[in-house]
C-alpha cells in the first residue's frame, strides 16, 4: 500500500463518527456484507463495502431496518402514518365524517388493513368520529393516537388490522 493511500485511509477513519462502531457494524456500513464480515477493522470491512456495492442491499437494509441495519428503518409504517395523515388531513377528516374515501382507504392499508376490511374502517371512523375529531383545535397527531385507539378496542379490526407493524417487516 503506497503512502498516500494509507494516508487516505487513516484520513477517512477519523471522519468516520464513532456512533457507527457502537451500531454493531464496522466501517463498511450495515448490510449483508457486515452480517458476513462483522465489524473487524481492517481489509474485512473493504470486503463488507465490496459485497454491499455489489449486491445493492445496503440501501434496502437502510430503509428496511434489516441487513444488520436496526429495527429503526427510515421507512416504518408509524411514520408515515404521520406524515400522511398531516400531510392530508383536511380530507381524511371530510372523509372520516362520511365513512369512505381514497385517502381513507389509504390511510386503512397504512395500518395494514386487508382490503376487505376498508369498508368496516370506514363505518368505524365514521360511527367514532366525535371521539377522533375532538375539537377544531385537533391534528393529526391527536387524530392517530384516537384512530389506533379505537382500531385496537374494535372486535374485527383488531385483528386483522397491524397498528405496530413496520414497513417491509
Amino acid at each position: 500500500m503506497g503512502r498516500y493511500s494509507r494516508i487516505a485511509v487513516a484520513a477517512s477513519l477519523f471522519l468516520l463518527p464513532v456512533s457507527v462502531f457502537a451500531a454493531g457494524y464496522g466501517a463498511a456500513g450495515c448490510g449483508l456484507g457486515s452480517e458476513l464480515m462483522g465489524s473487524k477493522p481492517g481489509a474485512s470491512q473493504v470486503f463488507a463495502s465490496t459485497t454491499n456495492s455489489t449486491f445493492g442491499n445496503q440501501t434496502f437494509g437502510i430503509t428496511s431496518g434489516t441487513s444488520n441495519c436496526g429495527d429503526h428503518g427510515l421507512v416504518n409504517m408509524s411514520k408515515e402514518r404521520e406524515v400522511f395523515a398531516q400531510e392530508n388531513y383536511t380530507s381524511l377528516v371530510k372523509e372520516m365524517a362520511q365513512g369512505k374515501g381514497e385517502n381513507l382507504y389509504t390511510l386503512a392499508s397504512l395500518y395494514q388493513c386487508p382490503a376487505a376490511s376498508h369498508q368496516e374502517f370506514g363505518t368505524m371512523v365514521q360511527e367514532k368520529f366525535d371521539n377522533l375529531v375532538a375539537s377544531d383545535q385537533a391534528n393529526s397527531t391527536e387524530l392517530l393516537s384516537q384512530l389506533e385507539n379505537q382500531i385496537t378496542r374494535h372486535p374485527t379490526l383488531a385483528k386483522s388490522c397491524d397498528i405496530k407493524l413496520s414497513a417491509l417487516n
